[in-house]
């Protein structure tokens, strides 16, 4: 799993933020990385290149089978995994790693399969509607087919932040069934009384909603923070880019909250809840966006957003302590 990125052929690829984000992993010779979303592989091969090693994590089996041929003649230096970036942890520890000196995700849809009409990521061109990131499971057409139309709305305004959605939503179920992203996108437009001259396609909100639901992204991003947590070394770097404003407050969340600054504070004395445990990051960057002269070879990074922070060797704070502390 790969957030928009420019995506050029073979290792051409060059992903969003990429100068930033490998400055923020600072990557060393000898060192150990993880690559949560492979995708077309650009970070991990920028790590490569820095001395490190790198083990890639994705489900979607075209970004794996780019991964097995890197691995193939990485003579070593790179292993791929197929599977969930929220199960790291586990996975690492199948392979006897105990520790990593870096971990980097970028979340979201990656190039690969939003410009692929077949997909059905994207209404750019017109597909069947599957939405599946790991090419398996409920597509999204058939969800659309046997929701209630209270959970299609639900969705629609929850991932969305749509607030026409009972109206998409009631419109979605009195054109069922659905096959297309064409047809899906069209009954979009008509509900909400799209304009050919509107900035943005209306549709926009609608398939990202859906999208999210079909992969259970938020839930994924967050259990995979809290897995970089516990196999991040002290002095280990986590770095991660969102594209909207969803997965960016879960980042920050995260970030803020595993650092002590938890409310009103100073950068000076960071106030911490009664309960919480001690901070497991010791330092976080400043949140950083794509220059000017990235958004004119790649308008898709205009919503691209890095947050970065340094493990210290505090324990990782457990699932109930989350749960306590929110």
């Amino acid at each position: 799993m790969s957030a928009p990125d420019s995506h050029v052929a073979g290792d051409a690829h060059v992903p969003v933020l990429i100068d930033e984000v490998i400055a923020a992993l600072a990557p060393q010779e000898g060192e150990r990385h993880v690559d949560g979303t492979f995708g077309a592989g650009g970070y991990s091969r920028a790590l490569l290149a820095a001395g490190a090693h790198v083990i890639g994590i994705d489900r979607d089996p075209d970004a794996v089978a780019t991964g097995r041929a890197l691995e193939a003649r990485s003579a070593g230096a790179f292993e791929m995994i197929e599977g969930r970036f929220g199960d790291l942890d586990a996975q690492l520890a199948d392979r006897g790693v105990d520790g990593v000196d870096g971990v980097t995700f970028d979340i979201g849809v990656s190039s690969m399969q939003f410009d692929q009409g077949a997909r059905g990521f994207s209404f750019q061109a017109d597909g069947p509607l599957d939405m599946r990131m790991s090419q398996a499971g409920m597509t999204a057409g058939e969800w659309l087919d046997s929701a209630d139309e209270s959970d299609i709305a639900d969705v629609i305004y929850r991932y969305g932040e749509e607030r026409r959605s009972r109206r998409i939503a009631r419109a979605i179920v009195a054109a069922r069934p659905l096959e297309t992203t064409g047809q899906l996108a069209a009954i979009v437009r008509k509900a909400v009384g799209h304009k050919p001259h509107d900035k943005k396609d209306p549709a926009t909100r609608t398939f990202q909603a859906i999208r999210i639901h079909i992969n259970a992204e938020l839930d994924e991003l967050e259990r995979g923070l809290a897995a970089a947590e516990r196999v991040l070394k002290p002095g280990g770097r986590l770095a991660v880019v969102s594209f909207h404003s969803l997965e960016d407050r879960i980042v920050k969340k995260f970030l803020k909250r595993r650092s002590g600054a938890l409310g009103a504070g100073s950068r000076h004395h960071p106030p911490t809840h009664p309960d919480a445990p001690a901070p497991t990051f010791s330092s976080l960057a400043k949140p950083v966006r794509a220059s000017e002269a990235e958004l004119a070879r790649n308008p898709r990074a205009r919503s691209a957003t890095l947050r970065a922070g340094i493990r210290n060797d505090a324990p990782a704070w457990g699932a109930h302590i989350e749960r306590e502390v929110a």
